[in-house]
């Protein structure tokens, strides 16, 4: 085997250096700096010829920054005659904007996942992307990892004498299902209509929750406003204890102070961005599945059998 090797860009540093003790290999070195004006400057600082390398980087904010480090260290592993390259993006921006919801908007997901290829990226590993048709904007090989496998034995091991899975909304009832099933419980829906962007309007719960302890799923927490006015409706229907799982805690805005006010008991999230832990925010680490699937991936080896 002619040997692969891991580089980080600036947004993933500490998550690749956990995947590279994971798989026992030493982070390849690049040097990544700022010109004075800001642009992005990039030297791999070792020789990849022939090699298949991997380079992991989150493309949250400063999302812009972070996906041209991405492209720009594609780019120069390309030109140093990497054999492959594969991007672990750990979370995934720019997935929001995934569809003409309105007139004269972007499908920036679209346009993201052409900057890739014409990067020159070969393969995309990622995790809960926001919806799972993004894959199909590619034209080549995505594995798309699910979160919820992190959740559950955490979840196990709370004890909780009455749970049930929640979907905070209509477009996540796939992936709450997925987990109930998984867990072997039911599940509800919270049915909300979003008035603007990162503005959330309760309406109703479908399912019933009196005496239950609720764990919502889903891909990502950005304000928490939604999460925070899900857990209040949840508890005016009779929850006993209301939980969320998110894969991405990109905890924007007021996020902080909306948990910490609010009636969300606990919040758990994964470290595919960096995340502040506090008395209702616990941080798992999706850093030894990452590296399980690299190694799954240069091996040529299944990388859903993990996940059935």
């Amino acid at each position: 085997m002619r040997g692969y090797k891991i580089f980080a860009g600036t947004s993933s540093v500490e998550f690749a250096k956990e995947v590279c003790q994971n798989l026992d290999v030493p982070l390849a070195k690049a040097e990544i700096k700022r010109f004075s004006d800001g642009e992005i400057s990039i030297q791999i600082a070792e020789s990849v010829r022939g090699r298949d390398v991997f380079i992991i980087q989150s493309t949250g904010a400063p999302s812009n920054d972070n996906l041209m480090e991405l492209l720009i260290m594609t780019d120069a592993l390309r030109r140093s005659s990497a054999s492959s390259i594969t991007a672990v993006v750990p979370y995934f921006g720019y997935a929001r904007q995934d569809r003409k919801a309105a007139p004269r908007v972007p499908i920036s997901a679209r346009l993201v996942a052409n900057m890739y290829e014409t990067a020159g990226i070969d393969r995309v590993v990622t995790i809960d992307l926001h919806a799972g048709q993004i894959q199909g904007f590619f034209d080549i090989p995505v594995d798309n990892l699910y979160g919820s496998i992190i959740f559950k034995e955490y979840i196990k091991s709370k004890n909780l004498p009455n749970p049930v899975i929640a979907s905070p909304d209509i477009g996540g009832v796939a992936r709450a299902r997925y987990f109930a099933e998984k867990m072997g419980l039911e599940m509800v829906i919270v049915d909300k209509r979003r008035e603007k962007a990162n503005v959330a309007e309760v309406m109703n719960i479908i399912g019933d929750v009196t005496g239950k302890d609720v764990i919502m799923i889903d891909d990502m927490v950005d304000t928490a406003g939604t999460m925070v006015k899900a857990a209040s409706a949840l508890k005016k229907n009779g929850a006993t204890s209301v939980m969320a799982c998110a894969t991405h805690a990109v905890l924007s805005g007021k996020a902080y102070e909306n948990i910490d006010n609010g009636e969300l008991d606990e919040l758990i999230v994964s470290n595919t961005l960096v995340s502040q832990p506090n008395k209702k925010i616990k941080v798992l680490t999706v850093a030894p599945l990452f590296a399980e699937v690299i190694r799954r991936v240069y091996h040529n080896e299944s990388v859903n059998s993990l996940f059935t």
